[in-house]
């Protein structure tokens, strides 16, 4: 019985100073440099404002925050990496909604769990998309869209950037709404796709201000609409869809968080979180992020969490309405 307590009363002496160590680690991050990785090809509009926050966060943490670029394979080459890396706040992953709330829904099988194997520690920015027309269409409103798209059933073409992209499954969201049916036009890069909207070649598509902005401050395409629940800073002639007759309250965005391997300490996370939050929040970065339509994405984790699970659930529904797959 003797021995029985003495064991309990060691075990418990050292799982408080486990826990000691951990919260003293925690709140003495970073002590090194931390390590994002980043499924988006070097210059691309995610890659540039990771490096750009980065800058910010190398003063905030005290640390360099070192920029990893690993594209290709659906950014399973990105995630698989970060998944294996110790849960300690040191390996980040800067990743968007199709990573962490829509491919679950197109593929059968995947490497990894986004709720399980990740927790989201730090939001940084979202942007909606605006429906893009040729300059020349003759389309002056959403409404117009839809007219034509129910006057000749399947003929009006729209396209996107590949089957079970963001664009498709909100055009699928679109088309739902509207009681229509569009033909899909897949393209394999986004400057082929806004080539072809601007001559014509497909009727519409989906398009931020990153990717179709410098043709439309060029005037070969009009943006028929936003698809926010509200005007967009420096675009603000531009109508929300709903403005433009379209459905009431459409929405399509997209979004951006650093990710961690599930159990990084709380303190550290508040850390990263914090230090992003004040890298977002200053003036020269809310500049350069509403020049090319994105917004600080300015909630807590928690908060952030519950987006992906509601967009975890409204594309489940999108994608088996509209059957899109791409295994």
């Amino acid at each position: 019985m003797q021995f029985t307590l003495k064991a309990s009363l060691l075990s418990a002496i050292t799982l408080a100073l486990v826990a000691s160590v951990a919260t003293v680690s925690a709140q003495s991050f970073p002590t090194k440099p931390v390590r994002a990785v980043v499924p988006f090809s070097a210059g691309s509009g995610p890659d540039s404002v990771v490096r750009m926050v980065g800058e910010k966060l190398n003063r905030e943490l005290g640390q360099q925050l070192v920029v990893d670029n690993k594209p290709g394979a659906n950014g399973w080459l990105t995630i698989g990496e970060v998944k294996r890396t110790p849960a300690d706040g040191y390996n980040l992953m800067l990743v968007d909604a199709t990573h962490m709330s829509l491919q679950q829904h197109l593929y059968k099988q995947m490497p990894f769990d986004p709720v399980k194997d990740f927790d989201l520690v730090a939001p940084l920015y979202t942007t909606n998309f605006f429906i893009v027309v040729s300059a020349n269409s003759p389309w002056k409103s959403v409404s117009d869209l839809i007219a034509a798209a129910k006057a000749k059933d399947n003929e009006i073409t729209y396209g996107n950037w590949g089957i079970g992209s963001v664009a498709h499954v909100g055009t699928a969201m679109l088309e739902s709404a509207t009681g229509t049916q569009m033909r899909h036009i897949p393209f394999k890069e986004l400057p082929q796709l806004y080539t072809a909207v601007s001559t014509g070649e497909v009727d519409w598509a989906f398009g931020t201000a990153a990717s179709a902005g410098p043709l439309y401050k060029a005037k070969k395409v009009k943006f028929l609409a936003y698809a926010g629940t509200k005007r967009l800073a420096g675009y603000t002639d531009v109508p929300t869809v709903g403005e433009a007759g379209g459905p009431n309250n459409f929405e399509l965005n997209t979004w951006v968080a650093f990710y961690a391997p599930k159990g990084v300490p709380k303190a550290t996370v508040d850390r990263l979180y914090s230090s992003t939050q004040k890298a977002m929040a200053e003036p020269d970065v809310k500049e350069r992020l509403n020049a090319v339509g994105f917004e600080p994405w300015m909630v807590a984790p928690a908060d952030a969490t519950k987006v992906a699970e509601a967009d975890r659930l409204r594309f489940a529904e999108v994608v088996k309405k509209a059957k899109i797959s791409v295994d």
